[in-house]
């Protein structure tokens, strides 16, 4: 299992595809498909059966994954897409992450 650029609660920007350019929260992180859902990007319209949790059925948008490699975490100063850096705190002594466009620690 290898180490992510983004995680849960991130604000990304999409770099790539029919959303290419709108920014969103990531909503949940698939670390072995590598995948992501972002909030309101890549959504897909689904046929829902009726039931009891719905008895009208119908169709239904919600989210769908995108690859991560798609996605680049926003810069906590500009609000800029920023590749992401792995340090280790000198006061914490603990590894933050960082954004390399502006140094600035990513929380």
């Amino acid at each position: 299992m290898s180490k992510l650029h983004i995680k849960k609660g991130d604000i990304v920007y999409v770099n790539t595809g029919e959303d290419k350019g709108k920014t969103g929260r990531i909503l949940k992180v698939y670390v072995e498909q590598q995948r992501a859902i972002v909030e309101g990007i890549n959504m897909v319209t689904k046929h829902k059966k009726p039931s009891a949790k719905s008895p009208q059925g119908g169709r239904e948008t919600l989210e769908s994954s995108i690859h991560i490699s798609n996605l680049n975490p926003l810069d906590p100063k500009s609000g800029k897409p920023t590749r992401i850096g792995h340090r280790r705190n000198e006061k914490t002594q603990k590894i933050v992450r960082y954004a390399k466009r502006s140094g600035e620690e990513v929380k």
